[in-house]
């Protein structure tokens, strides 16, 4: 295992998605509001964190591995700003570009103590045009030729489109790169021929516009097989909240049981899970070690208040622990 977490620091990895800036307030709650029956929170700190996309990033840079971010942002504020927390963090924004049709995301949070109170976001969701998609995948192709895998960061801003993906699939499996997708509902069926799929169940009801009841195992490995068969998707792993994760390949499947931890916040899981898959994926890992691993990662976060990135000796101690091979 430790050989293994050595390997990350070989990888390059191309994240191409929806970045934004997650803000955060953090205060206290003593009182409610006379002029609504709501709580006034007494800000007490401020923060903006990297987000979206921006969040796998700093989670494969957290892994020891070298994250090459490739996205769209407004030339705005916000923008501004996003470019200097990426420079914060020391990664680079060569991959970063500005449109005027654009406004940088931004979701503000409100948090009192340990409870979340309220979230305000500022976004543009719509397709970016055509002009703009063949620009970025310009620079996709530009830096993504020295990278062993890609990472589609799907959140729906509008950044990924049917053509960027088509483009950028064709490109990477011609070039033998694998590329690894955490999705969502706009884009869902568009990521025919990609190595890796990482929906949660959420996302496999709101893209296949299923009613089906999926929290019995029989039904979900059902759904995979047909998915994999209709996509020609390599391996799927589904994520399944406090019932771990399932991982479904031509080999075979694999059901991860959760860890039992004391959650404080699932947001932001879902892009550790995947920027552990995806590190695993470059490596030629099995399968079944890809989702033990990457369940590990995704319940280990969870433990934090807010978005936040793997402690990576964090979980190399845990895989030890758990005996992970």
């Amino acid at each position: 295992m430790q050989d293994l977490f050595e390997r990350f620091k070989q990888v390059k990895v191309l994240v191409i998605g929806d970045v934004m800036i997650d803000s955060y307030l953090w205060g206290k709650v003593d009182r409610i509001s006379p002029e609504a029956p709501v709580p006034i929170v007494q800000v007490e700190k401020r923060e903006k964190r990297l987000g979206g996309a921006a969040n796998v990033a700093l989670n494969v840079q957290a892994l020891g591995a070298t994250p090459v971010l490739c996205a769209v942002i407004g030339q705005d504020n916000d923008g501004e700003d996003f470019k200097q927390l990426l420079q914060q963090k020391q990664l680079s924004s060569e991959g970063i570009l500005q449109s005027s049709d654009r406004v940088t995301t931004i979701k503000h949070r409100i948090i009192a103590g340990h409870q979340h109170i309220l979230r305000v976001d500022s976004e543009i969701d719509t397709p970016l045009a055509s002009a703009l998609t063949d620009a970025l995948f310009a620079q996709i192709q530009t830096l993504g030729s020295s990278c062993q895998v890609i990472i589609f960061e799907d959140y729906d801003k509008g950044v990924i489109t049917p053509e960027l993906i088509q483009k950028v699939v064709q490109w990477a499996n011609a070039a033998g790169i694998p590329t690894v997708v955490d999705p969502k509902k706009r884009n869902f069926m568009e990521y025919e021929g990609v190595t890796l799929f990482k929906p949660n169940l959420k996302e496999w009801k709101e893209g296949l516009k299923i009613d089906a009841d999926l929290s019995q195992m029989p039904m979900l490995e059902q759904a995979v097989q047909l998915l994999m068969q209709k996509m020609g998707v390599a391996q799927v792993l589904a994520t399944l909240s406090e019932r771990g994760v399932l991982m479904k390949t031509a080999e075979g499947t694999w059901h991860i049981p959760a860890h039992i931890r004391t959650i404080a916040d699932v947001s932001g899981a879902g892009d550790t899970v995947v920027s552990v898959a995806a590190l695993c994926t470059a490596l030629g890992c099995h399968p079944a070690l890809t989702a033990a691993l990457a369940n590990l990662a995704g319940g280990l976060v969870c433990e934090s208040v807010g978005v936040v990135s793997i402690d990576r000796d964090k979980l190399l101690e845990e895989a030890l622990r758990q005996q992970l091979t």
